[in-house]
């Protein structure tokens, strides 16, 4: 099984993950591990992205996608859980080709939808609590920009392949996990 897990800053991605790698025994990948491993590691695509990351530009597609691809040809268990990826439609077209090539597709894709001023709240909520650096209100407003500019079209390629489930992410934690473990078993209806 091949779950995507698409929402903006503040929905509750990185909970819910959390919960549904422990309820469905999926590997959970998240793209920042990933690529903190590979530079650490010191890899040939950790190399390169290091090169981008010392100039402070965003890692290119291409890299992100190979990242993704060897962290699936050495993965186990019963499936995957992306967490961060994919975040642009050319990152969602790179996984589809790398799935077709191995036989395999993406299952489901939830989608955790929350209005924007919920957002607001909850980061800057966040924030005060945790003391994010990366919830302050001008970088929670540039974060939320790229999401719907970058992330947001990647539900509609999703949606026209009829993959796509939408969640209520305004509800309980409990609440949003039941509706998606409901949504998953019964293929998304």
């Amino acid at each position: 099984m091949i779950l995507v897990l698409l929402g903006p800053p503040g929905s509750g991605k990185g909970t819910q993950a959390k919960l549904i790698e422990k309820e469905l025994g999926l590997t959970h990948i998240s793209t920042g591990d990933i690529l903190r491993r590979a530079v650490v590691d010191g890899t040939p695509l950790g190399r390169e992205a290091q090169g981008y990351l010392d100039a402070g530009e965003l890692v290119p597609d291409r890299v992100v996608i190979n990242l993704v691809a060897d962290r699936l040809r050495n993965g186990s268990g019963p499936g995957f859980l992306l967490d961060g990826f994919p975040r642009t439609v050319a990152q969602a077209e790179g996984l589809e080709t790398v799935l077709d090539r191995a036989g395999g597709s993406v299952d489901r894709v939830i989608s955790i939808q929350v209005r924007r001023d919920e957002l607001l709240r909850r980061l800057v909520g966040r924030s005060a609590v945790e003391g994010r650096s990366d919830d302050s209100q001008d970088v929670i407003a540039k974060r939320l920009e790229v999401y719907e500019q970058q992330t947001r079209p990647v539900v509609g390629f999703y949606g026209q392949k009829s993959v796509l489930v939408e969640v209520n992410g305004e509800q309980t934690v409990g609440e949003v996990f039941a509706e998606i473990q409901r949504r998953i078993s019964s293929g998304g209806k």
